[in-house]
């Protein structure tokens, strides 16, 4: 729903394993989900975008945190949206929003205040906790939109 919002948008499959997959197994695809990401990056700016963002989700913000880490100098912002696993934003320069739901996952919340503590010392970078929702904020999509927007705009 950013497209609504006046933002070009760009999808990205990120790599999946088995069903059956843990989340353990998940970094031996990290490298390639990076790739993924220059790969979009570059793409975007062929076609002439000066402002790249990256909006990820769950296992998806886990990957993309392994290619912010790098402070790719493409990349403008990240909204991460229920970064799991217990990974923090250290060593983003970036701006970086860190949404996630009252009632996400164990381990998401259980993290959220190493997250926030991240933040520290990059000031355009903010927490968010939308209220009444869960890991895919499931009922209050609009204020996670909102959330997303909102920061996006203040990084402009």
């Amino acid at each position: 729903r950013l497209y609504d919002h006046g933002f070009t948008t760009l999808s990205i499959q990120m790599p999946v394993l088995a069903a059956d997959a843990t989340a353990d197994a998940y970094p031996a695809v990290f490298p390639e989900a990076v790739e993924r990401l220059q790969l979009a990056a570059a793409f975007l700016k062929e076609k002439g975008h000066s402002r790249i963002v990256i909006v990820s989700h769950s296992a998806g913000s886990r990957m993309s945190r392994v290619y912010m880490a790098t402070n790719p100098a493409d990349v403008n912002a990240w909204a991460a949206l229920s970064l799991t696993q217990g990974d923090t934003f250290e060593g983003v320069k970036a701006p970086v929003l860190d949404l996630y739901g009252e009632k996400d996952l164990p381990h998401v919340l259980s993290s959220a205040a190493k997250r926030k503590a991240s933040l520290i010392g990059n000031a355009t970078s903010t927490q968010v906790m939308i209220p009444n929702t869960d890991h895919f904020f499931d009922k209050q999509e609009a204020a996670m939109v909102k959330a997303v927007k909102d920061f996006l705009d203040k990084v402009k």
